[in-house]
């Protein structure tokens, strides 16, 4: 069964198992496995916690994070924005997800993004904003399924491909 669930240290294994492959595939995490299969525990009430925006990175707004889970298998996390700053509205959005890459391409990015929409209604936003590199066909094609209504394409800088911008209306 597909589902949304705060970060549990009830996962641990399949959660490190799913950020050793987005390691591999050279992915920027600020995650480290060593730091985190000492401490997960304190790694989980501290991604709780943001939602209260408790434990926030300087220049982070409150945000609630998710994984999505079949079963007891980690398949990818959401992060749902609870405010817009100027860099989000520019490039990041509302929501932002992630599905492991042995994951990708079975149909759970437009289950994560469905989920995190039902969410994010939850959370009392009537309209949010998703990003994706333009060269990001598979996210593109997530965004529109959920009703993603294209705004335009921002140049970030000569170093980063375009950011395609979206609304999805949730009322």
């Amino acid at each position: 069964m597909i589902k949304l669930i705060p970060p549990d240290p009830k996962y641990k294994l399949s959660f490190l198992e799913g950020l050793q492959e987005f390691q591999q595939e050279e992915r920027s995490t600020e995650l480290e496995l060593e730091d985190l299969e000492k401490n997960f525990q304190s790694f989980v009430k501290k991604q709780r916690n943001r939602s209260k925006g408790e434990d926030l990175p300087e220049g982070f707004v409150p945000e609630t994070i998710y994984w999505l889970m079949d079963n007891d298998d980690y398949v990818g996390r959401v992060v749902i924005r609870h405010k817009m700053t100027e860099i989000l509205l520019r490039e990041g959005g509302h929501i932002g997800y992630a599905i492991r890459p042995s994951k990708r391409k079975k149909g759970y990015g437009k289950n994560i993004l469905k989920l995190a929409l039902e969410e994010a209604k939850k959370l009392g936003l009537k309209k949010v904003l998703l990003t994706c590199n333009e060269n990001n066909i598979g996210s593109k094609k997530i965004i529109e399924s959920n009703g993603g209504v294209f705004q335009d394409r921002v140049f970030l800088s000569a170093e980063k491909p375009y950011k395609l911008r979206y609304w999805i209306d949730l009322t």
